[in-house]
């Protein structure tokens, strides 16, 4: 299954296992499992500290499966399916986790895992061309690691179809604790330890009460706040970022081709590059942080003051707001509740559990015709809803969909409501504009694709905001308050791409510091 490159690259890896780990198969007479078996030896000839055995019964009734065990313990961690794909590198993560490498997790973190009390037992549904179940997936098996109490399977959702329909699963990563659903959607490990410990939110409160008043303060980790924590850094000024994710709408993008000297990337591998450069400096970021009111300052050269949602408050001489932008929802009834139930926004990764069935995606921009197209090669049909009387799609991806036969185009269609069964999407309600007439299409998956929204309700009004939300800014990135900046796709900035959020990240960082060095510095 790997090709020698990729052998090569494995056998390197593999040279950081310390402790001698086993690989339990759980197979059956399927061609799944002679496939995932050859995998398992492949990767055994790489490493003498990596042997591969059959077990004669399957721990979990689940088959193709296997368990990584350190020998002599009980840490382990188990896949069901074959990771390949986006999940390779979470089996690499795996075998080296297991294997004595420890995991790439702060040292307080760390401990807080292994100081966990009680028996947990996570199963999480995933998909491999979900680019977001990796990073939820690569923290279940970190904390199973850490804390031999965790156990933790990863189940391929394509392969174990009956499982997935028995706990009603519509989106992934979707992640059970004790057999009860625990969430969905992307989360960190710092989230799941949040929910398992109540105390570590306030800890990390605590944590930055204490901080002295900072240089620059950015409010936001995509993109434009990386870039301006960086530049500010490199400065050599005191440096936070405040991030509910690190990396932001940039996790959610499958594929990424137009940024310049990178032919072709993936989301959440630019999103880890950032991290990773961000993380050279000395900058304190504060992860799984939500920020809910700035207060600018009340002099010039004073300190403005940001509240974060934990309770805890920070000050800064400067503050450059990069909190970017999120997915716009449709406002009909039913949307809501069947959130992750039938509809959702990414065809990536929830688009394989709708093998088989109809769906809508809502939208005829460029995004709406590219999830329609990416759709259409794996359910049965797609119908594209757009409100407006043409598609607004470039006419190349036009003529790609329109030459699709199991897709279907409806213009001119106000979508006025999802209807479900109270467990899932069942339709689709809307009018035609021209003539008023209300329809019903029968389906079992909505997928939105109808633009962003800017993350700046939490301003209220204490910079200047657009009739659209985004907040005002002049060519320096300078919004209406002196000594707070703004970058990326909160802002006015006419086109929302990611190679601009890094100039105009760089840039609010350069004016932020040319701030500093013209102000008078108060007592």
């Amino acid at each position: 299954m790997l090709d020698s490159s990729l052998k090569e690259q494995l056998r390197g890896h593999l040279t950081k296992v310390t402790r001698p780990i086993e690989l339990v198969a759980s197979l059956d007479d399927g061609p799944r499992s002679t496939e995932l078996w050859s995998l398992l030896e492949e990767i055994a000839e790489l490493s003498d500290n990596v042997s591969a055995v059959r077990s004669e019964t399957s721990e979990d009734g689940r088959t193709p499966a296997f368990s990584i065990v350190r020998v002599g313990s009980d840490v382990a961690v188990r896949f069901a399916g074959i990771p390949m794909g986006h999940e390779f590198t979470s089996l690499v993560l795996a075998l080296l986790q297991v294997g004595g490498h420890p995991p790439a997790v702060a040292e307080d973190t760390a401990r807080a895992v292994q100081e966990l009390e009680g028996h947990f037992e996570f199963v999480t549904y995933m998909s491999l061309s979900c680019q977001n179940c990796p990073d939820v997936v690569q923290a279940l098996n970190a904390m199973s690691v850490l804390n031999p109490n965790i156990s933790h399977v990863a189940v391929d959702g394509a392969l174990f179809e009956e499982e997935v329909q028995r706990h009603n699963v519509l989106a992934v990563p979707t992640v059970l604790l004790d057999g009860e659903l625990f969430d969905q959607g992307r989360m960190t490990l710092e989230q799941i330890l949040a929910r398992l410990d109540t105390g570590a939110a306030d800890r990390e409160a605590e944590r930055i009460n204490s901080l002295d008043p900072l240089d620059v303060l950015v409010v936001g980790g995509g993109p434009a706040g990386a870039s301006a924590a960086i530049y500010a850094a490199r400065k050599g000024i005191s440096t936070g970022v405040v991030a509910e994710r690190f990396g932001g709408q940039v996790l959610d993008t499958m594929s990424i081709e137009n940024l310049i000297s990178v032919p072709h990337t993936e989301g959440p591998k630019l999103a880890s590059a950032l991290e990773a450069h961000v993380s050279e400096y000395e900058v304190d970021v504060m992860h799984n942080q939500r920020a809910d009111k700035l207060v600018p300052a009340s002099d010039p050269g004073g300190l403005a003051t940001v509240e974060l949602a934990n309770g805890a408050t920070l000050e800064a001489r400067t503050v450059v707001l990069a909190t970017g932008a999120r997915w716009r929802s449709l406002g009909v009834p039913g949307e809501a509740e069947y959130r992750n139930r039938g509809v959702t926004n990414c065809p990536h990764c929830d688009g394989p559990l709708f093998k088989g069935r109809s769906v809508a995606v809502i939208g005829g921009g460029n995004s709406g015709a590219e999830a329609a197209i990416d759709l259409a090669g794996i359910v049965d049909h797609v119908t594209l809803f757009e409100f407006m009387d043409e598609l607004l799609a470039d006419d190349v991806l036009q003529a790609r969909l329109r030459s699709l036969d199991n897709v279907d185009i409806v213009t001119g269609a106000a979508t006025t409501e999802i209807v479900g069964d109270g467990e899932r999407v069942t339709a689709l309600r809307y009018e035609d504009r021209a003539s008023g007439e209300a329809r019903e299409v029968e389906l079992a998956g909505v997928f939105i694709q109808i633009g962003l929204l800017p993350n700046t309700e939490w301003l209220g009004d204490a910079v200047e905001l657009s009739e659209r939300g985004e907040v005002v800014i002049d060519d320096r990135g300078a919004t209406s308050v002196p000594g707070v900046f703004a970058a990326g796709d909160c802002t006015t900035v006419p086109y929302k791409q990611i190679v601009i959020a890094l100039g105009a990240g760089s840039t609010a960082a350069l004016s932020a510091f040319d701030h500093l060095i013209r102000s008078p510095v108060l007592a």
